[in-house]
């Protein structure tokens, strides 16, 4: 069913839309026909820029208008859940935006109704575009190292100390990710779930148990920029057991000056290891495997490109792939994103996931 005519609707158009947008009008067969947004400069400016015909300051008169086949859901966290129910009801395939909600009840209830509808959904884990990371997970799960029993990852950014991606006590784009009271959930939800989903996927395991902390800096003075109350977790630091009996920590920072936008993963078993970097937009992996283990000597393993999910997701609806990771899985890790916040305010008790 290759290059079946696909018509797209965006649904929101902020930072994210730009890429969204892009990647499906370059898929052959695919055309963006539709957007949608609130903020009716920002809608024109955006559908102008990009050649998209029709727009709509609702999403319910672009679902009285009907002429599109799937949707690309690109709105803030905290409106996931509201946008993405009547989508499924009307029966049209949607890519959503991490995380899939901001509450694993929610989540739950938004995978259900996928399920229910019998279309396709996916989340939008932009990490399972990083070649070593399926290579590595394909690995695992083939025994490379044997049976995992310890991992470390890290996702490191630097914009909270660097302004290369703009100054964020300006920009309401980034001051919005650290206020609570406009949907954030901070660096647990915003990256933590990219890292921790890059973890258990390759580990091949789900967690059963977490332990977190989570920690707010001081931003500004008394913590307020204009409407923005800078409440949002800055730093997050895990402990996790997986079903398998492996442990591990996960960490995500805003801190991490020096580190744009980098992710790692170390992953330990009884016959060997792998590392996994991406950092500065390259992949890379390194593995200590069988005869090399005695000299601890790390070699590079090459990584063919993988489709991203922009392509994946029309693949699934021409039915030439799976639909992965859906949005089960993306209430799997909201249950554990939910557990983590909650053991951070328990004072780091461990929780069942």
């Amino acid at each position: 069913m290759a290059n079946t005519p696909i018509r797209m609707l965006v649904l929101g158009t902020g930072g994210m839309a730009k890429n969204h947008v892009t990647a499906f009008n370059a898929i052959p067969g695919v055309a963006v026909v539709a957007g949608v947004d609130t903020r009716p400069e920002a809608l024109a400016a955006f559908c102008d820029v990009h050649g998209i015909a029709q727009r709509f300051s609702s999403l319910q008169a672009a679902l009285d208008w009907g002429q599109f086949d799937a949707v690309t859901n690109v709105t803030p966290d905290a409106v996931h859940y509201a946008t993405t129910l009547p989508i499924l009801a009307a029966g049209k395939h949607i890519l959503c935006e991490k995380p899939l909600a901001t509450d694993h009840a929610h989540a739950a209830e938004m995978a259900a109704a996928a399920a229910k509808a019998g279309v396709v959904n996916m989340v939008n884990l932009s990490y399972r575009n990083v070649a070593a990371l399926q290579k590595a997970a394909r690995m695992v799960a083939e025994g490379a190292i044997g049976t995992v029993r310890h991992f470390e990852a890290s996702y490191l950014q630097s914009w909270l100390t660097q302004p290369a991606w703009g100054d964020w006590q300006t920009e309401s784009q980034w001051l919005w990710r650290l206020s609570t009271a406009h949907g954030s959930k901070g660096v647990l939800g915003d990256v933590g779930i990219h890292i921790l989903d890059f973890a258990t996927f390759i580990a091949s395991s789900d967690p059963t148990e977490v332990s977190c902390r989570l920690t707010t800096f001081d931003k500004a003075p008394g913590g307020k920029i204009g409407e923005y109350t800078l409440d949002a977790n800055d730093s997050a630091a895990m402990h996790l057991r997986l079903a398998n009996g492996a442990i591990g920590t996960v960490t995500a920072t805003r801190f991490a000056s020096g580190h744009l936008n980098d992710l790692r993963l170390g992953i330990f078993g009884d016959k060997g290891g792998l590392e996994v970097t991406f950092e500065q937009g390259i992949s890379r992996l390194r593995a200590c495997l069988g005869p090399d283990l005695p000299t601890a000597t790390w070699v590079e393993v090459a990584c063919p490109e993988v489709p991203t999910i922009y392509q994946r997701f029309i693949a699934a609806i021409r039915g030439d792939g799976p639909a992965n990771p859906d949005f089960a899985r993306g209430a799997g890790l909201q249950a554990l994103l939910d557990r983590a916040e909650q053991s951070a305010n328990d004072g780091t008790r461990s929780l069942a996931v």
